[in-house]
Parts: structure tokens; sequence; C-alpha cells
């Protein structure tokens, strides 16, 4: 590698549930993107900042690209291509267990109209059968030359320093874009939004966490040096509103004690949280819903 400090930035793409949030987590070396078991949890373009050597490496976390419905899905299958827009390097990561579905396929298919230099990083080859690896590779590569093949488990680590080392050598020389103890371009306040968000997805099964959006209506420092933070959980109806707040509350304030051991964590200090529920329908046609949330309203 050149000497002097080199700036680029990553546009991590692929079909929902691919592992994205994880591999971008795992690339930083701690949690800057929210991590759930259930496809499409990232709603904007989350940036992680990770440090190789003297490369400072910009990742996109795109949400995952899928057949939008709903204008909020739209908004943010928008995110995700808008993310790709200005990359120096594209790494599309694909669920190597899952393997080719139409999604992916699709997704290739938008990327071979892409200039970029493009990586395919085949993930969680730790739950992969093993026989079917080399398959998704030699399909994906035959539909899209790509610049580079890792196969990587961004769960335990697997592959991730040879991927991390390939970006690193590719970024751009320039100046670092960030101060070196800056893991991500989420303002506390978003970060804050996006942990409860979490535990909703993580506590709450079924559909509801697509119907729900959380909204930090204020976020303000103490003098003691805590940080007291309010936020609103939108929901579109009375029933959803009952399932996020449980029997007697219990819901609310489990999902509060979670979120607020998380936060306390990540910004290093005390965090006194309130949660409201609040129903209001159509919440996803609200256009300053979707400026709190950083995403562009699309018609």
């Amino acid at each position: 590698m050149s000497g002097g400090p080199s700036c680029g930035l990553v546009a991590v793409v692929g079909a929902p549930n691919a592992g994205k949030s994880t591999l971008v987590n795992a690339l930083v070396g701690q949690k800057v993107a929210i991590v759930s078991p259930k496809a499409q949890t990232t709603r904007t373009r989350l940036l992680g900042v990770a440090i190789a050597g003297e490369a400072q490496i910009m990742l996109v976390d795109t949400p995952g690209i899928f057949e939008p419905r709903r204008r909020l899905d739209r908004a943010m299958v928008a995110a995700a291509w808008s993310g790709a827009e200005d990359a120096d390097l594209i790494a599309l990561v694909v669920d190597a267990r899952a393997g080719l579905g139409p999604k992916v396929m699709a997704i290739v298919e938008a990327l071979a109209r892409r200039r970029e230099p493009k990586l395919l990083v085949l993930n969680k080859v730790d739950i992969a059968a093993k026989d079917k690896l080399l398959v998704h590779a030699e399909r994906l590569s035959a539909a899209l030359p790509f610049d580079a093949v890792f196969m990587v488990s961004a769960a335990t680590g697997d592959g991730i320093v040879d991927l991390k080392r390939e970006l690193a050598e590719r970024m751009p020389p320039g100046p670092w874009h960030f101060p070196e103890d800056q893991v991500s371009d989420a303002t506390d306040r978003m970060l804050a939004a996006e942990v409860t968000r979490e535990q909703i997805f993580l506590q709450l099964h079924a559909e509801l966490p697509y119907a729900s959006v959380v909204e930090t209506e204020q976020y303000r420092e103490q003098d003691d040096g805590s940080v007291e933070i309010h936020q609103q959980i939108l929901v579109a109806r009375p029933t959803q509103r009952a399932i996020v707040l449980g029997k007697g509350g219990q819901r609310i304030r489990e999902i509060g004690a979670r979120a607020r051991a998380e936060l306390m964590q990540l910004l290093g200090r005390r965090v006194h949280l309130y949660l409201h529920v609040k129903v209001k329908p159509d919440w996803d046609e609200d256009r300053a819903v979707y400026r709190d949330i950083g995403l562009d309203w699309t018609e």
C-alpha cells in the first residue's frame, strides 16, 4: 500500500437479511448499525467508519433492496441506491446459506450498469453448505465480473481481516474525513432512536416492527453528566399500541430497560430514557416523520 493517508466510501449493498449490518459492525470493530434477525431492519444509510493502517474506510450500510410497495419501502430503496452513488467501491453481500434468489439476481443486474469496482462478499459461510459456496461464486461471477470474491462470516469474524485489508488497499489517497475515534456519522440522537427500535424488533415478533417508528423528541444533557432522552414510538393502530405496551405496561418497561442499558454502554454515561407510545394512523405518510428518521420523501 502506498504511503500517506487514504480515505474512501464503500457502499454495502445486498438483499434483505444478507448480514450487511453485522458485516459493517465487524469491519468497524464495534456496533454502529442495528442488527436484527428480521429482514429490512435498516431504514436509513448508516455510515460506519473503519480504520486499517493509514486508510479510513467509510461504509454506507444501505437498506436491503427489495420490491417496494409502500411509500416507506420506496424511501428505503431510494436511500439504498443513493448510498451507492458516490462510492469508490461497491461490496455486494450475499447470504451464502440462503442462496441466489430472484432478489439477489435483480441487484446483480442493477449493479452491472455501474462503473465502480465491485467486490463479492459471500457471508454466513459458517452456516452455509460448503459445496454450494463455489457454485454461488461462479454463478454470480458469470453474471457480473467482480474485482475480487471473499467468503466471510461477519458473525464469527472469519475472513474479515482479509476483506478489510482489500478495502483499505482500494481506498484513494487523501485526508481522512473523520477523527480517528469517530466510528459513525449517526448523531447520538439518531443512535438513541435506533437502539430503541432494535429492542422493538427483538422483543416483538410478527409484523409490528414494520408498522412502528421511533422519534427522539428531546435529547438533553444534564448538569451531572447524564443525558435525558424522551422518545415517541408511533404505531398505526390502537391494537398495535396495546402490543407495544404489553400487559400492565410490562413490555414497554422491558424495551426501555434494555435500550437504556445499551445506550449507557454506547454513550458512556448515565441515561434517563422515557418512552411514550402514540397511535398515529398513516404515520408513514407524514413528511415530518421521514425527516426525523433521516429518509427522503419519495413520491
